[in-house]
């Protein structure tokens, strides 16, 4: 049974349009103008408890739209939402008791107040036994690196520490799902591997529920196995994150460390070369219609060679074609 049912979800935001100067303000007190904003238009999912689900978009496609009508903070204008089994707009304070938030860039850690004192009030607010209490922090501490910096008020941690201590609080009464917001946002290297490393193992050993909604596509390639892909508030695609790179990712590169350094023109029959520096060349290749192995077996041929590697096509390049050429499922490739 699915833990999240979104089915025909849709979200139109109505402003009033005034006109300019004072005239257009008094006209508008007595005859208004509305104008609308589609959010989000017909969007349909549904996740099984234990996903891990990339849900990504541009900016302004409906990410931030569809999560907050999921965590009960938006009601949408038509459609039908239910997770854990209730409607979370209408029943707010029980849905608060199954999901776990992280916005990166919001706190729900208190300013002035040092982290463990932070953590003390949310174990109040969501009446967490002691026991378990103490049992999640200090799991959290550990495998967050967050006990040198319990004693410190919020507003005088780091991003990166910060954004640890949101994540403990998120997780302390032990939530059935967890939305994340761009959670690694200005984070650097270090910061992030440990974010990841902590969402994959909360999905891995609790068995959590986690929808991440992200611009960085090394997060979605890092933890995610199936994507939701949104644009103009519609869903374009949802799937394997695997299938969206087998229909989308047609070119791969093929890597050549010559034996020896040439100036001359390399050409293989069935691949560009894109590069050609010292010994180093790169071929990109189309793999419907050349595949690796024979373009391998070309390349020996007329070439001595010290090394070769094949180098699959990232997932930010193929979502980036998307965005701009549109979804349509390309054809069967050949087998």
């Amino acid at each position: 049974m699915a833990i999240i049912e979104a089915t025909d979800l849709r979200k139109v935001f109505r402003s009033v349009v005034r006109g300019q100067g004072l005239g257009g303000a008094v006209r508008a007190l007595f005859a208004r103008d509305y104008e609308e904003k589609i959010a989000v238009e017909g969007v349909s999912f549904a996740l099984d408890a234990g996903e891990l689900v990339g849900y990504i978009g541009p900016n302004g496609a409906g990410k931030s739209t569809t999560i907050k009508m999921l965590t009960g903070i938006l009601v949408p204008t038509s459609g039908t939402v239910r997770v854990a089994g209730i409607a979370p707009f209408d029943h707010r304070a029980a849905n608060a008791q199954n999901i776990g938030v992280v916005f990166g860039q919001r706190s729900q850690l208190y300013w002035d107040l040092p982290l463990r004192e932070s953590f003390e009030l949310l174990r109040a607010i969501y009446d967490i036994p002691r026991d378990r209490f103490r049992q999640n922090l200090a799991h959290f501490c550990e495998i967050l690196d967050l006990e040198r910096f319990m004693g410190t008020p919020v507003r005088q941690l780091s991003l990166g520490e910060r954004m640890r201590g949101d994540f403990a609080g998120a997780m302390l009464h032990d939530p059935k799902i967890v939305y994340l917001d761009e959670p690694t946002i200005g984070l650097d290297i270090i910061a992030k591997e440990a974010i990841r490393t902590f969402i994959a193992d909360v999905n891995r050993e609790r068995g959590t529920t986690v929808i991440l909604t992200t611009h960085d596509l090394a997060d979605v390639e890092r933890l995610c196995r199936r994507i939701v892909l949104i644009d103009e508030g519609r869903v374009i695609y949802d799937g394997p994150l695997e299938r969206l790179r087998s229909e989308y990712g047609t070119h791969r590169m093929l890597v050549v460390t010559l034996a020896e350094a040439t100036s001359a023109e390399i050409v293989v029959a069935g691949a560009t070369v894109v590069s050609h520096e010292s010994n180093v060349v790169h071929l990109r290749f189309d793999r419907r219609t050349t595949s690796a192995e024979v373009l391998i077996r070309r390349v020996t041929e007329r070439y001595t060679i010290s090394d070769i590697a094949i180098v699959e096509p990232e997932i930010e390049s193929i979502v980036r074609r998307i965005y701009t050429d549109g979804y349509a499922r390309p054809e069967a490739l050949p087998s």
